[in-house]
């Protein structure tokens, strides 16, 4: 492969093999699919069967979600045209791997069935759905108040939120850094606590509010402020 710009140079692909392989099944990524929590990149197959058994990631071990691993996956385009780019004939043998898969069981390949024109505005009509639809409107909400304890921190112009019972204070602590330090990724920089209690990154609010704040009146009070390293 040869990278071009004030110089050009050659790098074997075998020094970029970490950064394109599954860490499950050890092989190139086939559907690459990004954890959204800590971004580790896998096979789609491979994360989906992982997360059948745990919610953990197989790289970091953080846990992803509790109970809806699954929702917080997403299908990295990016990463599956750099590693299609960048492996000679990796996307043809795939390609021919699922039609040979297909064809054993008799079954046409998805990728050779032409949608017709019906089918083509329904799939249009249901991506827009998917677009709008809100998909944690019927979990059970919890009424949150987010208090600032630290002066050197903003207070939020908004500090009553309603969400889903099945966020985690990892959720929360994202967005509280994106209104307050101007960036999602500073979530780090944020501690959380309930009754002067630190929480745990991977509570959710359904667990805090039964085991904190079961006896009291809503809204759940939540305080933030700056990480203290213990």
């Amino acid at each position: 492969m040869v990278l071009t710009g004030a110089m050009e140079r050659r790098i074997k692909l075998k020094t970029l093999n970490s950064h394109i392989t599954c860490k499950i099944c050890r092989g190139y990524l086939i559907d690459a699919t990004t954890v959204t929590e800590c971004l580790h990149t896998f096979c789609k197959s491979c994360l989906v069967k992982h997360l059948e058994e745990k919610s953990t990631c197989p790289t970091c071990q953080i846990v992803i979600h509790q109970s809806h691993p699954l929702q917080y996956i997403s299908f990295d385009r990016t990463m599956q045209d750099i590693v299609y780019k960048l492996v000679p004939d990796l996307q043809e043998n795939e390609i021919k791997r699922e039609r040979e898969f297909y064809r054993a069981r008799g079954l046409a390949c998805p990728k050779d069935v032409l949608p017709n024109a019906g089918e083509v505005e329904d799939e249009k009509a249901s991506a827009d759905a998917h677009a709008e639809a809100d998909y944690h409107r019927a979990d059970e909400q919890v009424n949150v108040c987010l208090e600032c304890i630290n002066a050197s921190l903003k207070t939020l112009k908004r500090r009553f939120i309603r969400c889903s019972a099945q966020a985690t204070i990892t959720h929360l602590k994202k967005f509280i850094a994106k209104k307050v330090l101007n960036g999602m990724e500073k979530y780090r920089d944020i501690d959380i606590l309930c009754n002067d209690e630190l929480l745990g990154k991977d509570h959710t609010l359904k667990f805090v509010y039964v085991t904190r704040w079961r006896f009291r009146d809503p809204p759940l009070r939540l305080q933030y402020r700056p990480r203290i390293d213990i």
